[in-house]
This record gives C-alpha cells, structure tokens and sequence, in this order.
C-alpha cells in the first residue's frame, strides 16, 4: 500500500515530504526519494527540488516491513580470517556493516558481536576498520581495539582494496583510470563526480575480466575509498553497476564485491591478504538483461 498525500500549496517535493512524513529520519526521506519510492501524480521523480502545485497527488510506496532477527535466529557470519587485533568477514549483500541512529536493524558489528561472545561474562568489542554498502558483498575488517583500528586506519591509503563489478554495457578497451573527484549531495544523499569546492579526490582503476552482450565483469582497485566511489565512477563513465537504483537500474542484487583486502598487520608488521570470491547470485547478473 502507498501513503497518498495532496498538495495543498506550492513547495519543492523534498520540502514537502519533510512535512508531510512526520517521524521519518531525514535520511530515510531522501533515500525513499531517490530509490524512486516517490510518485507526482503518477510519475515516479528523484528530483529533491521538483516544484509542486497545488492539487498534485504525491505517493510514497510503503517500506517492506522484515522481521527482527534475535540472538537465536541470527545467521552466522562467515569468519575467513581471526587473530588477537583483527576479524574479518564475508559479509553478505543486503547486510548493513554497522548500524545508524535512524535504523534500528540488525547490523554485521551487532551480528559478530552476538557470534563471538559468550554470555554477558564474556562480551567481544569490536571497532569496524572500513564499511561497505549494505548491498556490497565479500571482505569486511574489524579490528578488537580502538588503538588497532586507529592504526589500519592510519595506513589505509596504502592498502590494497581490490572489488569485481559487473556493469551494463562494455567500457572502452581493456581497462582504464577514473581520477574524477566525488562529493556527496545531502539532499540527494547520493554522489556527484566533478569539480566542486567541496569535491574530494577519488581515483579508480578498473580492468576487462568477462564480458557478455549486455554486461561486463570487471577488476576495480580503488586508491581512495570515498562512500559510493565505484558506483559513482562507473556511473559517470556510463556504464552503472547492475542491480544499483541510486545510481543505475534497480535489479535483484548489486553486482558489486569487495574481492581483496591486503594490508600491513598492524602489530607483527607482516603483510596479510584477505581474500573471497563472490557468490553465484553474483556471478548470475552476468546472464540478466
């Protein structure tokens, strides 16, 4: 069921829907605008500042309701690598990393928290080292201590951060750099590539692995790790990533993994690689039109 409002003087939709959606996060409003949950009489617009007239019809599709998973019901996380100062996961597509103050959801940290520990006698504290998009599958670090964490993150520039992306359509050649600057839109909580005085560098490399008639299967390193940098990129470059609503088409399932994480073990000093291929639900977009 959509939520059906009708306009009764004239506003930008995102003004409107401040106003009109009373208890919502202001995040969650602009994340349903720009999911395309948005209608105008009819119409499905993304635009924030859409100016409405008086007498327009705005519906809001209802958000799919899920059911809370508790201690018992929580699935395992799969650990591929544990030490004394770092845990990594492969965490799954459609899973947050970490939980916000707008969305009281199950979260990987709570998940790995709850999985790890035994009882109330012995709680594990984690720090998460990075976070991927919530529909961003493979390798995901945490560090058991705030001075651990500070320490990766210190040398993050330096870390190997290899993803696969499966695209629409075919990028020119066998590969190429992206060194476009991103910033991100509050309004649109999306990002935007280009300069702007308040753009942050951002460089993506990307190589040709498989290609079908329709999609793409490529290598992405990123150099930086800007929120939504890949998605960002290869949407400007045309070629959006399959299954991303932000900044492409909606689809089943984002065709985005984080493949390869390797850095400097930040006590032994010695190198480490974690490493997980992706699943078959993956691989699958590869077929999809």
């Amino acid at each position: 069921m959509a939520q059906q409002y009708k306009v009764e003087q004239q506003s930008e939709l995102l003004e409107f829907l401040f106003s009109s959606l009373e208890g919502w996060a202001k995040k969650s409003v602009k994340q349903r605008l720009q999911n395309g949950s948005v209608r105008v009489n009819g119409m499905v617009i993304k635009k924030h500042n859409h100016l409405l007239k008086i007498g327009d019809i705005i519906e809001i599709d209802s958000a799919k309701q899920t059911k809370p998973i508790t201690h018992d019901t929580a699935p395992k996380l799969e650990i591929i690598y544990r030490d004394d100062d770092l845990i990594a996961i492969n965490k799954p597509a459609g899973l947050l990393s970490v939980g916000t103050t707008s969305e009281n959801k199950l979260h990987a940290l709570f998940m790995l928290r709850e999985q790890l520990s035994r009882g109330k006698d012995e709680v594990v504290k984690l720090w998460p080292v990075h976070r991927l998009d919530r529909d961003t599958s493979g390798v995901l670090l945490f560090a058991t201590s705030k001075m651990v964490r500070e320490m990766v993150m210190n040398d993050w520039a330096s870390c190997e951060k290899i993803y696969l992306a499966i695209v629409r359509g075919t990028p020119k050649g066998e590969g190429g750099t992206i060194n476009q600057p991103i910033r991100m839109d509050e309004n649109e909580y999306r990002m935007h590539v280009g300069k702007h005085p308040d753009a942050k560098p951002a460089i993506t490399h990307y190589k040709f692995k498989k290609g079908t008639p329709k999609h793409t299967l490529l290598e992405v390193r990123i150099e930086t790790g800007r929120q939504h940098q890949i998605r960002a990129h290869m949407a400007w470059l045309g070629h959006s990533v399959v299954g991303d609503e932000r900044y492409g088409k909606k689809g089943d399932r984002m065709g985005l993994h984080s493949f390869k994480l390797s850095i400097v073990h930040p006590v032994s000093k010695m190198p480490l690689t974690f490493e997980i291929d992706a699943p078959k639900d993956f691989y699958a977009l590869m077929e999809q039109s």
